[in-house]
């Protein structure tokens, strides 16, 4: 938006376009966020079919944010209907995982090993401190170890805190 009444990226949708939307949220199944953007390019099209509503108007009567429906405007504009309708994907997840592969694949063979003098079988306890001690990772919580094994079914890992 540029000012007020000026819309920058104008809503056309085709008929095929408009039949979609519709049908994605007469059947209400998807995400919540992914049916709001349906209903705001709905309301926003300029097309005969549309409603041609005015931003304030439609995140009045959606009950959203006004940037919400300026920047699903945008989207569409500028990437395409399926690009405005869903979320964009991360690039990288928000906390890096500390286990890489070669290192789940040092904990599992550490794992599978003997385990330590004194202890019948590996603790999630004793591994964590020791592949902080090997240096595989430079730190770990019991929690961290067990998620990772938890892919491998191991059975030879007890979940007692020792």
């Amino acid at each position: 938006m540029l000012g007020s009444g000026i819309k920058r990226y104008v809503v056309r949708l085709s008929a095929e376009e408009r039949a979609g939307l519709e049908a994605m949220i007469s059947k209400g199944k998807g995400p919540a966020s992914q049916l709001l953007k349906a209903r705001i390019l709905l309301k926003a099209d300029v097309s005969e079919a549309g409603g041609g509503w005015s931003d304030e108007r439609i995140a009045e009567a959606l009950e959203t944010s006004l940037s919400t429906v300026c920047r699903t405007r945008q989207k569409l504009v500028e990437d395409g209907l399926e690009a405005a309708l869903r979320r964009k994907a991360r690039e990288r997840p928000s906390i890096t995982p500390i286990f890489d592969g070669e290192a789940e694949a040092k904990l599992i063979q550490l794992a599978c090993s003997v385990a330590p003098a004194g202890h019948a079988r590996w603790t999630l306890r004793l591994l964590e401190r020791k592949v902080v001690e090997l240096g595989i990772v430079p730190r770990a919580s019991d929690n961290t170890i067990g998620r990772v094994l938890k892919k491998t079914f191991s059975s030879h890992i007890s979940s007692s805190n020792g």
